[in-house]
């Protein structure tokens, strides 16, 4: 993510607990997949953000005018449950006090759409579709659970510290990273090739997923334009398609039994998840689709694996 925003800033401080990681060989030289841009060096602070005071003193001695909040144990049960759920909600604590202290005028705060509770062992149905911000939450396991502590603690400081600071929060689907297009395994370990040879690997999330350039144009966009929503609004950040060869209509009831009738309306590339309350109130939308992004051998692959080189169609802007 930090690779991907920092042509929109001009500088850029990431703060972690280790070293910053070694340069993808697969990695493309422009991050952005454009011709040119801001791409100022990414300053690499290393730090633990669960000490509040050293926290604190490192926001001070910074002071950020924006905050973006994506520390956290990202995988669920990759650590004991409880270890989760207080790392998680405690980070996003520690890191809005420290922003808000150090005079940051936008912090925005990243969540998943886990919370609506897909993937429940007991069993779990949307309860409508696409799914947007309103739908209901059902977390089922602590990482879910401290994703809808840490949308409630946003929602507290934006009614106690709202006059200073803009917060917000954004969900975002199944971040792709550039280099992933091009073969490199994703965050689960398969390529996207993989995933989407066989829906099994996404038919658990619904198959959304976003491109990491997408996502930080919408990081962008809302310190941009922050004052003009509502302070501590939630928002979807997906793809305009699926990430799958077939249509959702036909797709999820397959994985979903009894799903028909909810499904029934994502025809050709339709998601699961909408992003249209981005598009309303931030006139934020992706550009990038998988139909196009997926470079030409893993193409080649897919097509191998599945018989056809023609999927349902997306708007899609660039690669």
């Amino acid at each position: 993510m930090a690779s991907a925003f920092r042509r929109h800033v001009r500088r850029l401080a990431s703060i972690d607990r280790g070293p910053a990681p070694a340069p993808s060989a697969a990695a493309p030289r422009n991050p952005d997949g454009g011709g040119g841009g801001g791409g100022e060096t990414v300053e690499h602070v290393v730090a633990d953000l669960l000490d509040a005071t050293a926290t604190a003193a490192l926001f001070e001695g910074l002071r950020p005018e924006a905050v973006v909040h994506l520390a956290a144990i990202a995988v669920p049960f990759s650590r004991p449950e409880r270890e989760i759920l207080v790392t998680n909600t405690s980070l996003a604590w520690t890191v809005m006090e420290a922003a808000v202290a150090a005079g940051a005028r936008r912090v925005l705060v990243a969540s998943s759409p886990t919370p609506v509770g897909y993937g429940a062992p007991s069993g779990w149905h949307p309860a409508y579709l696409p799914i947007d911000e309103r739908h209901p939450l059902s977390p089922w396991n602590a990482y879910a659970l401290s994703k809808v502590v840490v949308e409630e603690t946003v929602r507290t400081f934006a009614r106690t510290r709202g006059t200073t600071t803009r917060f917000g929060i954004f969900r975002p689907c199944f971040v792709i990273a550039p280099e992933e297009w091009d073969g490199a395994p994703t965050q689960q370990g398969h390529t996207l090739v993989d995933r989407l040879a066989d829906p099994r690997l996404a038919a658990v999330s619904l198959f959304n997923y976003v491109d990491a350039r997408d996502a930080a144009a919408f990081v962008a966009t809302w310190i941009e334009r922050a004052e003009d929503v509502p302070n501590g609004t939630c928002f979807f950040v997906s793809a305009d398609d699926a990430l799958a060869t077939e249509p959702l209509s036909s797709l999820i009831p397959r994985h979903l039994p009894g799903s028909e009738p909810l499904a029934s309306a994502l025809t050709g590339p339709a998601a699961a998840f909408t992003n249209q309350l981005a598009r309303d109130l931030l006139g934020w939308r992706p550009t990038r689709s998988w139909r196009t992004a997926l470079a030409p051998g893993q193409r080649d692959e897919l097509a191998v694996h599945t018989g056809t080189t023609t999927w349902p169609a997306a708007k899609e802007t660039a690669r």
